[in-house]
């Protein structure tokens, strides 16, 4: 078992990781499972933008990696819950945390972004 991820090895699965957690997707959906556990269809509509496919498959890579917890209940039609287990919990937080800086300083970012558009004057 490795102690500890080596980022910048091309070979060190710790990057696999880190373009889960780092995809637009899977952002998005750790930062909505931290309020609550949602439902397929709920997760969705609170994603805005997501496909159902990109939405299943964001969830199952996350499921896979271990940061997210699905349970199925045995009813007619087959209703299934998505939650974030304990590790997913935590990552989260720290997504969340990049994420809530982004909207704070929006109007840097995109002023920034406006003058790095200007045509560059001699």
């Amino acid at each position: 078992m490795m102690r500890r991820g080596e980022l910048f090895n091309q070979n060190c699965p710790s990057r696999e990781i880190l373009k889960h957690l780092t995809s637009r997707w899977g952002v998005l959906v750790l930062i909505a499972l931290l309020d609550r556990d949602h439902r397929f269809s709920e997760l969705r509509r609170t994603v805005g933008g997501v496909s159902e496919k990109m939405l299943s498959q964001t969830l199952q890579t996350l499921e896979a990696d271990g940061f997210v917890s699905r349970f199925s209940r045995p009813v007619v039609p087959p209703h299934v819950d998505y939650s974030l287990t304990p590790i997913g919990r935590e990552v989260a937080l720290q997504v969340r945390q990049i994420a809530d800086w982004i909207e704070v300083n929006i109007g840097r970012i995109l002023a920034s972004r406006k003058d790095s558009d200007a045509p560059m004057k001699n």
